[in-house]
């Protein structure tokens, strides 16, 4: 059964798991690791979304998102 569609409000907190196709490692390295952070940071300001928390594993990561002035699809995008 799939999974029902995701609630998009402004100001709802998000949960957000992303991983790699067939599990595989979407960072090599602190390297890659530190340039997405970067990137998302610059996102979070340009959306005015906020990020309170998060993991990066090798072949996954998780946010805890809260957006602020839209919705939670133009910061995945």
């Amino acid at each position: 059964m799939p999974r029902s569609a995701r609630l998009d409000a402004p100001d709802l907190l998000q949960h957000v798991i992303v991983r790699g196709v067939e599990r595989c490692d979407i960072f090599c390295d602190d390297s890659d690791r530190s340039r997405f952070v970067a990137t998302l940071s610059k996102l979070l300001v340009q959306t005015g979304a906020e990020c309170l928390a998060w993991a990066l594993m090798s072949n996954h990561f998780h946010l805890l998102l809260r957006p602020r002035q839209g919705l939670l699809s133009p910061v995945m995008r």
